[in-house]
């Protein structure tokens, strides 16, 4: 995980959409960045889905939710139709970004060691520095959690 303090490390990926999304495009409002495992999995769609539910609120108070997963742009198209999602999804089937901000780390699953997603998230600040870092964070709780964060 990275720590708070420092510039947001810059990357391009492609939205749901196929569009290539810059984060430095976000500059001038808060980010809330956050990193989940796969589409389409209980603790992602109760993440996605609590931050879908409270978008309006953090468009109120000024931020953007984007959310990064190694999944492909198909994948992350009809994830986002199925849940009426209505921020910004990321594919990093490459796991580039994944390891830029170091979230991509061995875990163990059924009893054998592979590399995985570490869920995390991230409050970006207007100026594009990383105000806060929470790591292994509760997908049902996050969505409020970061809301609070504000």
């Amino acid at each position: 995980m990275l720590e708070t303090g420092i510039s947001a490390p810059d990357f391009t990926l492609c939205d749901q959409d196929g569009k290539e999304v810059r984060l430095s495009d976000f500059r001038g409002k808060k980010v809330v960045l956050y990193f989940y495992s796969k589409d389409n999995t209980a603790g992602c769609n109760k993440q996605a889905c609590g931050f879908g539910e409270l978008y309006p609120q953090f468009v109120e108070k000024g931020a953007e939710v984007i959310g990064i997963s190694k999944d492909t742009v198909a994948s992350h198209r009809k994830f986002a139709d199925k849940f009426e999602l209505p921020f910004t999804l990321l594919a990093d089937p490459e796991k580039e970004v994944l390891q830029l901000y170091d979230v991509l780390k061995e875990k163990t699953m059924y009893g054998k060691k592979v590399m995985g997603t570490v869920r995390t998230t991230y409050l970006i600040n207007e100026e594009g520095i990383i105000e806060k870092a929470f790591g292994k964070v509760k997908p049902g709780e996050n969505p409020a959690q970061m809301l609070g964060e504000l």
